[in-house]
């Protein structure tokens, strides 16, 4: 320990020195660090593994052996990781996230954090050839869920159905209360067929409207597009019936127009000479730049062989004029940048600012001179290897509806099992991960149910939250802060709000919609997003109290079925099922990007979630659920296929649902003092209301003055007979006022006044008050907070 000591101590002092040195050059900030040329950088970059100093000095060997002895020196002198990390090993001294570790991705550079990983599925899960886990529960139900077919391997004798279930023509079983109930469960349609259920079977069209409207087409299985969808060329009913019977000629007319294209682009693109390798003769002709200067005229014009030229290194003088490189030509010379610059003239080069360009960065991006910096907001970490931002803690997974059935996808381990069994028709769900608890949708039953996860399997644990007044719910969402759960309802085309236990309840928005459709939170900003899909599609915006509404996007939108908010990076995602993309603005509805546009990739796209940077999205055409890059729109890839109509889709993760107040509860009153519901307010301006009182619906409103700069009230009373006791009082108030103005102005036209103004005398009267001099004094006073109208 004696030679340690003394190691140490040397280090410091040669820190100390180097140091001294250092700081000599050029004085930075505090929480900046100087390098050796006198450059300030930030800095929490020393020693991060990338350099940002010109001269590298941030990541010098002497500047982070120092910077780190006292940290993370062992016993042996040997840097080690903190316990919260994994030690990537060999000359790299890496730390990763320990959460990290066999998780499918290389983030050492030596791929020591994947290394002897073997796969082991928990105990009553099945192991598919391809190493993936699964639900015992998915064996040898006639669906390939492995990918791979090995869970439908040595299955031995056809499924057997328990008593209480119904063996579809299909082989797969469901519960034999739901036969012959006007809703095909089978995928056959066999416990809807006239064998079972007398006549000509029921013809019941799931999800479907018995009427479409003028402007609409009905497709043969019932559903209702758009009639201008009908023979665009693009199939919209899911039966493609809408393109059966459409003239060729649209068809001939588009592969002409793309031929005229493909022609007319060809014969552009053949005249074009450019690069280093071309040369472009001065009649037009082009030729190699090989062939320029070396005494054979090429050019028909000969410009490919001017005297003077030739031989002439015109970056000798002057570096040519250029700013930074001047790079010699056997004609003339070019001017080029070094990496992180661009030319801004034919000379001179300026910085290029990497952050203007969204895929720079998973999240923070940083300009600076001559190159960029990225980081990661709170929670996440930089992958050493990808340079991307990856959640810290738990491994996240995906939760999605499969009609009768919600699933799960645990997006590290690969495990695949069920959460919620035997509903009808799950169609939207939300999560509260602080509490472990699944908040869905069945539009079949017309009713919102919630259980926590590790229970929700068992069909006693479903509780039934909101049960009345429903007719097509489609969207589902969680205020996870103020405990309150919104949904969409396309049948009576409204928007609501009720308690998270479902006691209290709240029709926000019922104007202006036409076919609403998924809803999403913003509960630290008092916001909610929604998507309509009806004759003006659009997606909007507005307060969690319903007030505040505008339209975010209304241009090149068609059917915006899903949405979702990137938390972190305050970003709107939405899917169009029509346009067939994959689309993204900011929560102002500014900076509009579209990330994947492909009928190939996005059949029929219809919920969303975004998380890190991966896109998440069910497709009902495919009956699958696929991932893709969220910042470049590569790297697609099947996540779970051969479903069952999957809807919505969610991310678990801590990180999706940040921490933050509940407006609603900050004192000592709870629920804000609210007779009722206690509403999020929309935080405009720093002076908003954080939270709104409302009433039931049918019960008449009216703003009083509020005793807090937090709220604004509503008196919750109905119109019988409270509003006549507080008539009396202000009836009895306003007759006070005029008897005692009447009485004023009575006793100012019959009473002489004397006035007194020095130095003059003046005597007048009720009949001559012409000469009267009147001063005004105005006094501005400060608007009580409780008045505010930032809301």
């Amino acid at each position: 320990f004696f030679y340690l000591w003394v190691e140490v101590l040397f280090l410091r002092l040669q820190m100390y020195a180097w140091n001294h040195v250092h700081r000599s050059r050029k004085t930075c900030a505090p929480a900046e660090f100087a390098c050796l040329n006198g450059q300030c950088v930030p800095g929490r970059w020393r020693c991060d593994g990338e350099p940002e100093c010109p001269d590298g000095s941030d990541e010098a060997e002497e500047t982070c052996s120092n910077s780190h002895l006292f940290i993370f020196l062992s016993a042996t002198g040997k840097q080690t990781c903190p316990p919260e990390k994994f030690d990537c090993g060999g000359a790299t001294n890496k730390c990763v996230s320990l959460s990290w570790r066999c998780d499918g991705e290389k983030d050492c550079e030596n791929g020591a954090d994947e290394e002897d990983c073997a796969a082991v599925c928990p105990s009553g899960e099945f192991m598919c050839a391809n190493r993936k886990c699964l639900a015992t529960v998915y064996l040898c139900d006639s669906d390939d869920d492995c990918g791979d077919g090995s869970d439908e391997l040595k299955c031995g004798s056809p499924l057997t159905c328990g008593p209480n279930h119904l063996r579809c023509n299909s082989s797969e079983c469901v519960p034999l209360m739901w036969s012959c109930d006007g809703d095909p469960d089978c995928s056959d349609g066999s416990d809807e067929g006239p064998e079972r259920c007398g006549g000509d079977g029921l013809t019941y069209l799931l999800n479907r409207r018995a009427n479409c409207t003028a402007g609409e087409f009905r497709c043969d299985n019932g559903e209702c597009v758009r009639l201008t969808w009908k023979c665009d060329g693009d199939p919209d009913c899911k039966d493609k019936s809408d393109e059966a019977d459409c003239r060729k000629l649209f068809f001939l007319g588009g592969f002409f127009h793309i031929f005229l294209n493909g022609v007319f682009g060809a014969l552009l693109t053949s005249t074009k000479c450019e690069g280093p390798l071309k040369f472009l003769c001065k009649n037009g002709e082009c030729i190699d730049s090989s062939k320029v200067c070396d005494s054979v005229k090429d050019c028909k014009d000969r410009s490919d062989e001017p005297k003077k030229e030739c031989g002439l290194n015109e970056c000798m003088i002057n570096n040519g004029g250029c700013s930074h490189i001047c790079m010699d030509r056997p004609i003339g010379f070019e001017c080029q940048c070094p990496a992180g610059y661009q030319l801004l003239d034919k000379k001179t080069c300026g910085d290029i600012d990497e952050c203007h360009y969204p895929d720079s960065c998973s999240q923070i991006c940083i300009n600076y001179k001559g190159d960029f910096k990225c980081e990661c907001y709170e929670g996440y970490e930089m992958d050493p290897v990808t340079k991307t931002c990856k959640a810290e803690g738990k491994s996240p997974y995906l939760l999605f509806t499969n009609r009768h059935e919600i699933r799960r996808i645990d997006l590290v381990k690969r495990e695949y099992s069920q959460v919620v069994s035997t509903q009808k028709n799950a169609v939207a769900l939300d999560l509260d991960m602080a509490n472990n608890r699944v908040f869905w949708c069945d539009r079949f039953y017309r009713k919102i149910y919630s259980a926590f996860i590790h229970d929700a399997s068992d069909p006693s644990q479903q509780v039934p939250l909101v049960d009345s007044s429903l007719q097509t719910p489609v969207g589902l969402a969680l205020d996870w802060l103020q405990h309150n759960l919104y949904w969409t309802d396309s049948g009576d085309k409204s928007i609501s709000v009720a308690s998270v236990d479902g006691t209290k309840r709240r029709v926000l928005i019922n104007t202006d919609l036409s076919e609403p459709r998924a809803i999403a939170l913003d509960p630290h900003h008092g916001f909610m997003y929604w998507s309509d899909w009806g004759t003006r599609a659009k997606i909007e915006k507005a307060g969690m109290n319903g007030v505040d509404r505008q339209v975010l996007v209304a241009n090149n939108i068609e059917w915006p079925n899903g949405i979702t908010l990137d938390v972190a990076n305050r970003r709107l995602y939405w899917v169009d099922s029509k346009l067939h993309h994959i689309a993204s603005v900011d929560l102002n509805g500014a900076h509009r990007r579209t990330h994947i546009s492909s009928a190939e990739t996005l059949g029929h796209p219809y919920a969303l979630a975004v998380f890190e940077d991966r896109i998440y999205w069910t497709d009902r055409d495919r009956a699958a659920v696929f991932v893709a890059n969220r910042l470049t729109g590569q790297e697609v890839h099947m996540l779970a296929e051969n479903l069952n109509d999957p809807h919505d889709i969610v991310v678990f993760h801590q990180l999706r649902q940040p921490r933050g107040q509940d407006s609603c509860n900050l004192g000592s009153v709870a629920n804000g003092g609210c007779e009722y519901l206690c509403l999020k307010a929309p935080q405009i301006t720093e002076h908003s209301p954080k939270y709104t009182c409302t009433c039931p619906d049918g019960q008449t409103a009216c703003r009083l003055p509020a005793a807090s700069a937090h709220s604004f009230y509503e008196n919750c009373d109905r119109a019988d007979p409270a509003a006549a006791e507080l008539e009396t009082p202000l009836v009895f108030g306003l007759v006070c006022t005029g008897v005692y103005l009447v009485w004023r102005n009575w006793r100012t036209n019959s009473t002489k006044s004397m006035n007194f103004d020095n130095p003059v005398y003046r005597k007048t009267t009720g009949e001559d008050r012409t000469d009267t001099h009147t001063h005004t004094h105005t006094h501005t006073l400060p608007l009580p907070a409780a008045a505010t109208t930032d809301t």
